[in-house]
């Protein structure tokens, strides 16, 4: 009996090492497109025709070899898989966690749970949400916002952004963005073995903080643009 017992804990250790080296290594992808994303964004800061040029490469990007969009859409599918890959191994942690802690004293460990811990969990089923929604408007374009519809990727951005409770929206996703990349980007650093030493440690730290406050900063410099009447 003693030796089955062992032989579940070990398995289910090497199954829970699984999971985290998947989600660290899917969220690290997330984050390449994140700053990508980004990038691609502060083109709106040179103008109309710039960022509908940058949009369009993006399009035809590999051709001939690749059909129209055909970068884009390999890319949205690699995509899909790392967020699927990212969720499920986040959800199933998440109830191996919840699950050994039923048995001891929970008021004892809500109380020394890090706030940053469970900024991940409900941080990331909000952005989850964001996503979807960022997706129905932007890529699909399931719904408008501001004017009627329009054909030019620029003016479609700038009209959203012109609509106050839709910035705040986009505010509040940023910051639920950062506060997740924080945590997340120093996580997957433990998790595939970059924190070995102190000087290591204090690296993953200073890259966690870089990170998150580079996008926060780098994705809000335009819809805050828009707002402030600088970009039109």
């Amino acid at each position: 009996m003693a030796t089955t017992t062992l032989t579940k804990q070990r398995s289910s250790a090497r199954s829970s090492i699984g999971l985290k080296i998947m989600m660290a290594v899917s969220g690290l992808y997330f984050v390449l497109f994140v700053l990508m994303h980004m990038y691609g964004n502060l083109k709106i800061l040179a103008g109309h025709e710039q960022f509908d040029t940058y949009a369009h490469h993006l399009r035809v990007l590999g051709e001939p070899m690749l059909p129209y969009s055909g970068f884009l859409w390999i890319f949205r599918i690699t995509l899909i898989i790392a967020v699927v890959a990212h969720v499920y191994s986040a959800f199933k942690l998440w109830g191996r966690a919840n699950s050994a802690r039923s048995n001891r004293y929970l008021v004892k460990d809500a109380m020394h749970t890090p706030v940053s811990s469970r900024t991940m969990r409900w941080g990331g089923i909000a952005l989850l949400l964001f996503i979807v929604f960022h997706l129905l408007q932007f890529t699909l374009r399931s719904f408008y916002v501001g004017t009627a519809p329009v054909s030019s990727p620029a003016a479609m951005v700038i009209a959203a952004f012109q609509t106050p409770w839709l910035t705040l929206i986009y505010v509040l996703a940023m910051i639920a963005l950062g506060l997740h990349l924080h945590h997340g980007v120093w996580s997957a650093c433990q998790t595939l073995g970059f924190t070995n030493t102190a000087k290591a440690r204090g690296t993953a730290k200073a890259a966690s903080t870089i990170v998150a406050a580079l996008v926060v900063i780098g994705f809000l410099i335009p819809p805050f643009a828009i707002q402030l009447g600088m970009i039109k």
